[in-house]
């Protein structure tokens, strides 16, 4: 238990910290704008290249692993899109972002420092496999929904251009060109030069603790404005309905303890910034995801540690 309680000190301590040190001006909100970049585009790129060249995933068995993770954010997912549009009378498009605030996970800026807190380099291992697939598959049925539901208003749509720049886009993706960099090293059977092992080493490390400070500060952002009911509501679905269709998820597909954990904890977090952007681009949702992102992040401090609990009790 004082394993648990230190892991979650940690991890929501340096948000904390972040959101202190930008709620008391002690640095501007361009440091926790910088922060956050050079954490996305350098430290976590690098950590997902290290994770790549040196992880085990043999008894991460990755089929059972994706096919319990995204069965269990399908169902949340169309929990959300039928409650934000049935429950609270929103129209389709801002139903879509309610369907992806449900059940898209903060596993980057929030999800890989805790795992890594929790289950060590073994565990990113595992959520590695996860993220791998995490962010085109949700994003990608994102922008497929949305062009039919552009296309169902009348509006022209070529989707064959849109397929073109969703795809550029994630080719472009720092987090992605690290997995693949990190795995096409690893295919190669070269081993790093120790200069470079330890500079790699090093930027790594700093990956989980600016990820979470950056995090606090970015925080500032996002307030709590209209859309309150529907807002927490979406974040109770998400820290709690998600985790615990996962947990019986990994019971189903027989997942080995160390991924069940993972696949359980992942699914706790709270909502990431994704569905906001989306928001932002589609111009519908933005105070619905923006406030369960908010809400989401505050009460995570206790949820999460609930679900490490379960998650650890039920799986050793």
């Amino acid at each position: 238990m004082a394993a648990l309680v230190l892991t979650i000190a940690y991890v929501f301590g340096l948000v904390a910290l972040g959101f202190g040190a930008g709620t008391t001006r002690l640095l501007k909100p361009d440091v926790g704008d910088a922060l956050t970049d050079f954490v996305n585009v350098i430290a976590l790129p690098v950590l997902m290249f290290r994770t790549m060249t040196s992880a085990d995933f043999g008894a991460a068995a990755p089929w059972s692993l994706w096919s319990a993770y995204f069965l269990s954010a399908a169902i949340i997912w169309a929990l959300g899109q039928l409650v934000t549009s049935k429950v609270f009378r929103r129209e389709r498009k801002a139903a879509i972002i309610g369907g992806l605030t449900a059940s898209y996970s903060n596993l980057v800026l929030l999800g890989l420092p805790f795992i890594q807190s929790a289950f060590g380099h073994d565990g990113v291992s595992i959520l590695s496999l996860i993220l791998a697939v995490h962010l085109p598959l949700m994003l990608g049925v994102s922008a497929i929904q949305f062009a039919l539901a552009e296309r169902e208003e009348g509006q022209r749509v070529d989707a064959w251009r849109e397929v073109a720049n969703f795809l550029k886009a994630l080719a472009g993706n720092k987090l992605v060109i690290g997995i693949l960099a990190g795995l096409a090293w690893r295919l190669s059977g070269l081993p790093l030069p120790s200069l470079v092992e330890r500079m790699v080493d090093t930027l790594a490390a700093t990956a989980g603790p600016l990820a979470l400070f950056g995090m606090g500060m970015g925080l500032l952002r996002f307030g709590i404005s209209a859309n309150f009911m529907p807002a927490l509501t979406l974040a109770l679905v998400k820290l709690f309905l998600m985790p615990a269709l996962m947990t019986l998820a990994v019971i189903l597909f027989g997942l080995p303890p160390l991924a069940a954990k993972v696949a359980v904890v992942s699914a706790a977090m709270p909502v990431g910034v994704n569905p906001y952007l989306f928001a932002v681009k589609f111009g519908t949702g933005h105070a619905l995801s923006s406030n369960a992102l908010t809400l989401g992040t505050v009460m995570s401090v206790v949820s999460t540690g609930i679900w490490l609990a379960i998650a650890t009790a039920l799986f050793g």
